[in-house]
């Protein structure tokens, strides 16, 4: 008998044996995170650190961790590995649509009395700049890409890209109005509508015009982007 015919022989045998074990008797346990969970009254905290008279807006960063707070109105810098406030940057009202970082910058949109984007200098703790671009209500979000920041101004739909380089608004987007907030991956940035039900995609690197045409898939809208030859491309048919 051939090395070829012998190996099939021993394949299709060892398939019958294993069609007839039960899953029972493999024991393989069922699918599910019940080995992982852990009840959250079992878990202590490794740190308390009061922040303020509230403690709302979070944010990550290489070496930080960003807490926008109250009483007073601060974002503040927490030291991971020490676990220690060591900076407190005052801002002149409420942080209240997200924290962003890109440009080694902290963005923070700010609600009250006069609503403004204000920008921290990471390096310095300071603040570097304070734009007249207000957020459009106060839970909305904010984000960064690889040379903009974007931040929904309007409840109408209005999304502002911002130049870091001149701290001005370079372009105004028309998506479906009630949506706020904006996350940036893989060159896209991604709006969800919560009054309108949609999700909206940007095309990042596109410096021309947007135009939207309404998908009826799972209420998606899809993003066409012309660019200077004009040329129309869909992302989905992509």
């Amino acid at each position: 008998m051939s090395f070829a015919k012998l190996l099939l022989l021993l394949l299709s045998s060892t398939g019958a044996v294993v069609a007839q074990i039960s899953s029972t008797e493999w024991k393989v346990p069922k699918p599910g995170a019940k080995d992982a969970q852990v009840p959250f009254a079992s878990l202590s905290p490794s740190a308390t650190i009061k922040i303020g008279g509230t403690a709302d807006w979070v944010l990550i960063t290489d070496d930080a961790v960003w807490v926008a707070s109250t009483k007073p109105y601060a974002v503040q810098r927490i030291d991971p590995a020490t676990n220690r406030i060591v900076a407190k940057v005052a801002v002149p009202g409420e942080a209240c649509s997200g924290l962003a970082y890109g440009f080694g910058s902290i963005w923070v949109p700010l609600c009250g009395k006069k609503p403004e984007l204000v920008r921290i200098d990471a390096a310095k703790n300071t603040i570097s700049a304070r734009l007249p671009i207000p957020p459009a209500g106060p839970e909305g979000g904010i984000t960064a890409s690889e040379d903009s920041v974007w931040l929904v101004t309007d409840k109408n739909g209005t999304l502002n890209r911002i130049d870091p380089s001149t701290n001005s608004v370079r372009q105004k987007i028309s998506i479906p109005p009630g949506s706020y907030n904006p996350i940036f991956s893989n060159g896209i940035v991604w709006i969800t509508g919560v009054e309108s039900g949609v999700l909206t995609t940007v095309e990042a690197a596109c410096w021309s015009r947007y135009l939207w045409a309404e998908a009826p898939v799972s209420h998606f809208w899809r993003g066409f982007c012309l660019d200077a030859e004009p040329r129309r491309r869909n992302r989905q048919q992509d």
